[in-house]
């Protein structure tokens, strides 16, 4: 879940007010203001007297998030203390957005909790065809987890499963839709599916006005993969699609925040919604989300199992 920190006695008027000073391992960091922390980077945040300094503690076991996208600062970086030291020197917000342009991001991978474990890696590698990059236990925090994908973590996009102990159903909600995966042939796929007594929730159709087809299956959990066919893809992981209630300012959230350009959008006033699609490069090589406006609807229910904050709600919290 994403959440931010904000400093509130600081004031527009001053050249420090641009700035956070970022307390951890003994060091202290500016950062911009204007940009916030999220906790993608931040475990548990203790203010001062101040209301200017935030003391960090990183504790990845308990990171909840939409995408861990290393925005503001890399999370490689910030652990090992690789940061500029607090100076005062102001950092100014169009500094801040050319930073973003140059720096070379990417989504890293999607987080989400499970019922069942084994049953859904065994889902995913039989079915799917993914490979599993690692997978580890947490006793002391009673709960595992699971890294799956197409390839290499430092180079593929990837799910993150998380079981935590004793805990066997959740609420998906509505606000999440559904993941995309880039398959060469999908009709060959759904039967895999349907032979490995998989869910199959929409048979393969044609896409309107192409010749590729498209299909919907169920994990065993209830998350929805859409498959698309396509040719060889570097990134068969290829979309995370999420439901939001202002796409306007959910394209701008993204632009801004993390970084994201707008690759296309689309409406569909037959079928009373607008998709607009972002990313950090090409949607053929790239991992991309999906922001589906259906006509009229703006909030969703978020649920408890995919590790997300609805764009419309998140937005509310961070742009206020």
């Amino acid at each position: 879940m994403l959440r931010t920190v904000t400093a509130p006695s600081l004031s527009s008027s001053s050249s420090s007010s641009t700035c956070l000073t970022v307390s951890t391992q003994n060091k202290s960091y500016l950062i911009p203001h204007s940009l916030k922390l999220s906790s993608l980077l931040i475990g548990n945040i203790k203010k001062s007297n101040s209301n200017r300094t935030v003391t960090c503690n990183y504790n990845p076991s308990r990171r909840l998030a939409l995408f861990q996208l290393g925005a503001v600062i890399p999370q490689s970086q910030f652990l090992s203390g690789n940061l500029a030291p607090a100076r005062s020197s102001e950092v100014t917000d169009q500094n801040v957005l050319e930073w973003v342009k140059n720096d070379k991001r990417r989504m890293l991978h999607v987080v989400y909790s499970v019922g069942d474990l084994d049953k859904t890696i065994k889902f995913y590698t039989e079915c799917l065809g993914m490979k599993l990059l690692r997978k580890r236990d947490i006793p002391e925090d009673r709960y595992s987890n699971a890294f799956l994908g197409y390839g290499p973590e430092d180079t593929n996009f990837t799910v993150e499963l998380t079981y935590n102990y004793g805990v066997d159903k959740y609420d998906i909600g509505d606000g999440f839709g559904h993941f995309g995966i880039a398959v060469e042939d999908v009709s060959r796929t759904v039967d895999l599916v349907k032979a490995k007594g998989g869910k199959v929730t929409r048979e393969p159709v044609p896409v309107k006005g192409g010749s590729t087809k498209i299909a919907f299956v169920e994990d065993p959990n209830g998350y929805k993969f859409e498959l698309l066919e396509r040719g060889l893809t570097p990134e068969p992981l290829c979309q995370v699609m999420l439901r939001v209630g202002d796409l306007d300012r959910s394209i701008n959230f993204y632009k801004k925040s993390f970084g994201m350009e707008l690759l296309r959008r689309r409406d569909n006033p037959e079928y009373k919604y607008t998709v607009a699609l972002m990313g950090y490069g090409p949607e053929d090589k790239n991992a991309v989300l999906e922001l589906t406006y259906n006509y009229g609807i703006t909030e969703y229910s978020k649920g408890n199992g995919y590790a997300q904050v609805n764009s419309y709600l998140l937005q509310q919290h961070i742009l206020q």
